[in-house]
């Protein structure tokens, strides 16, 4: 078996003539590109039994959580199997796959951080290890993997994403002002770098600085248009920024024109739908029949059963669109959800059972009932994965639960608790929360 050096310079087992096209699907992963599919099929269908590439196959089935995509991944897994790794790299790449087919993504993550450990110039492990601790909800652990990473990255091809990323895990663990320049510097580095974009805006969205966040976004719009359905995501946040400054209009224009301008299933698409949708009839803006392709998705959607993230916003959706039986029988499935060993499933179980049953009773009018469910899994939401951002909707919830069930202090208390893991700064949502309860209190008085 032939070895050729990939972009990382790490041997890998395919022939000279096709590592050009195997470079492509790591530049893809790295950049979240539209194309990153069909070059992946290219390489396997010129190479079935290149292992790596069924294993990452498998790997990118899984975290799309769609529960027709697990046969699919353990056909991949078989497929790498029958390819007999070559190198120890690809091993292990294997392995990672079949630790997640038995519920343990925990232990992908770490068979991958040893890859990391051995090549830390890796970049295709760098960014897998990224993704698989966000959707498991590990800030810390995303860090602490690409810190360790920088100083062998000093002269890599693509160290700009290596910043995107380390700019994201500075951001989700309180570090906005480092976030910030990082991710500008990542940018400045590789422009096509939607993750690193991104993260940038996080860090305006955290600190409450929207029309800043816009400013950054305007004209960056290159940035992403090769994107997957990321570039949704990216849209997503220009309409927060929006919806922060009282936009409403602009924020419901963009959610047509971009957020939803494909009608697709894929839960970070629904996510990105029905938590804008959320937050707008929080605000008391009405948002028309819109929940109702994406309530009919969601439903459909509802037992697969494979991440709370996806669970919980297909419950906002439910709601959102009054299928209430759907609802019901889901809140029914989670409930009989047995973890086992399996790491998904424990978080379906809790926190998500008792999210799920809040954002039901809210959307029932039973708002005491939900401030105590969505109380109970409050503490423990960061397990669900996703950001800061994603699962702000939540919180914001929680807090109209409180308020709606006459906690006043309570509710404060809430604020001010959000207010202090965003570095102290209030956007224009606490910021009218606050003066509501302030109003309130006056006319106690």
């Amino acid at each position: 078996m032939s070895l050729s050096d990939d972009l990382s310079g790490v041997p890998t087992s395919l022939p000279a003539d096709r590592i050009e096209g195997w470079n492509k699907v790591i530049r893809g992963i790295l950049t979240h590109a539209a194309s990153t599919g069909p070059d992946l099929n290219a390489v396997l269908q010129a190479a079935p039994d290149f292992a790596l590439g069924q294993a990452i196959r498998g790997l990118s089935c899984l975290l799309l959580g769609r529960a027709e995509m697990v046969s699919v991944a353990h056909e991949a897994h078989q497929a790498a199997l029958a390819g007999a790794p070559a190198t120890p790299r690809e091993t292990a790449f294997v392995e990672a796959l079949g630790d997640w087919l038995v519920g343990r993504p925990s232990q992908t993550a770490a068979r991958l951080q040893a890859v990391l450990d051995q090549t830390p110039r890796d970049a295709l492990a760098m960014k897998m290890v990224q993704a698989i601790h966000f959707i498991m909800g590990r800030p810390q652990a995303m860090r602490v993997s690409v810190e360790g990473l920088i100083e062998a990255w000093g002269d890599h091809p693509a160290r700009g994403y290596l910043m995107g990323c380390h700019a994201f895990t500075l951001e989700e663990t309180g570090e906005y002002a480092r976030a910030e320049r990082v991710g500008r510097a990542g940018v400045a580095l590789a422009p096509d770098d939607a993750w690193g974009l991104h993260a940038v805006a996080h860090v305006y969205d955290m600190t409450g600085r929207a029309r800043a966040g816009l400013d950054w976004l305007t004209g960056r719009e290159g940035s992403w248009a090769h994107c997957n359905n990321f570039r949704y995501h990216v849209w997503w946040h220009r309409a927060l920024m929006h919806l922060d400054l009282g936009e409403h209009d602009i924020a419901l224009a963009q959610y047509d024109a971009e957020i939803r301008s494909d009608k697709t299933d894929d839960y970070r698409d629904i996510s990105n739908a029905a938590s804008l949708l959320a937050r707008l009839e929080l605000e008391g803006v009405p948002v028309g029949n819109r929940w109702e392709e994406l309530a009919a998705l969601a439903e459909a959607r509802s037992g697969d059963s494979c991440l709370a993230f996806a669970d919980l916003h297909y419950m906002l959706a439910m709601c959102g669109g009054a299928l209430e039986a759907a609802a019901v029988k889901m809140i029914a499935r989670m409930r009989a959800t047995r973890p086992a060993n399996d790491e998904a499933q424990a978080v379906i179980a809790h926190p998500g059972l008792h999210v799920a049953q809040g954002l039901h009773a809210f959307a029932c009018g039973e708002y005491s009932s939900a401030w105590v469910h969505l109380r109970a899994g409050r503490a423990d939401l960061q397990a669900i994965g996703g950001s800061h951002a994603q699962r702000d909707v939540f919180d914001r919830i929680t807090i109209e639960a409180a308020l709606r069930s006459g906690y006043m202090d309570t509710a404060t208390g809430l604020l001010r608790d959000r207010q202090a893991r965003r570095g102290g700064a209030l956007d224009g949502y606490a910021e009218a929360r606050l003066a509501l309860i302030d109003a309130a209190r006056r006319e106690v008085v």
